[in-house]
């Protein structure tokens, strides 16, 4: 009974790994030549005092060991034994765990970035507000402390009405950057004047920055949403894949 008794409290004491955590992680790979890294080493020492935080579980009850030098070091090989590349067994990882893999593999310096972007805001003191990310798709698996700043600062009210007066005052339409679309045109006076902002550079390749007018974009939700699929793309991008296919 009391084995029993231990693995149900372990269970309830477990908690999930975030996205934004295993990108740290994974970076810690990549770093280390692709190989794991151990619970003795200054790089798996420093990132368990980051994570140990918790500012990525805000309002959970932590275990003592949460995110301790040695789950660094096993959630380290969990990415290592993901990778296509690796002819070992693999271990028993998570379901982000290859996604990460992959995405060291196609993209080293833009996951470095962001990596850097993530820990850069976690030791600045920003904390991911619980729910606040959550989302109905798999793309929520994207999100994290850096998708929530850059929708808070796209949401500021104040910078996009600022955004919006500015495009009004050089007579430009309140219009998709990308495809044109007007709200107002479509939806009559239940649209006018709607749009949504959109910064041109995420934050997670410009760090803390100020935001000036000409970092934002005009978009619709559609074309919105595709610059944030995935792997992140400038509006710019997005409207030539759409003349691609005209």
């Amino acid at each position: 009974m009391r084995h029993e008794a231990f693995h149900i409290r372990r269970a309830v004491l477990m908690v999930n790994w975030k996205y934004d955590e295993l990108v740290l992680v994974g970076d810690a790979v990549s770093r280390n030549g692709g190989r794991g890294v151990r619970a003795s080493s200054a790089e798996a020492q420093a990132l368990s005092e980051l994570l140990q935080r918790g500012q990525l579980h805000p309002n959970q009850s932590l275990p003592d060991d949460f995110r301790s030098p040695s789950s660094i070091q096993r959630k380290s090989y969990d990415i290592q034994t993901a990778d296509p590349r690796y002819r070992g067994t693999p271990t028993r990882g998570g379901r982000l765990d290859p996604i990460i893999a992959e995405a060291f593999r196609a993209d080293p310096a833009g996951m470095r970035a962001k990596a850097e972007a993530i820990r850069e805001v976690l030791l600045a003191g920003e904390v991911l507000p619980a729910g606040d990310v959550a989302d109905t798709d798999h793309e929520a698996d994207e999100g994290g402390i850096i998708e929530y700043l850059a929708r808070r600062r796209e949401r500021d009210r104040g910078l996009r009405d600022r955004k919006i007066t500015s495009v009004r005052a050089s007579g430009g339409l309140i219009a998709c950057e990308v495809c044109g679309f007007d709200f107002g045109a479509f939806y009559g006076e239940r649209g006018t004047g709607y749009i949504e902002i959109h910064h041109k550079r995420p934050l997670h390749v410009t760090g803390r920055v100020t935001t000036r007018l000409d970092d934002l974009a005009l978009l619709c939700a559609n074309c919105h949403r595709m610059c944030h699929k995935g792997r992140w793309i400038t509006p710019d991008a997005l409207s030539d894949l759409i003349s691609g296919r005209a």
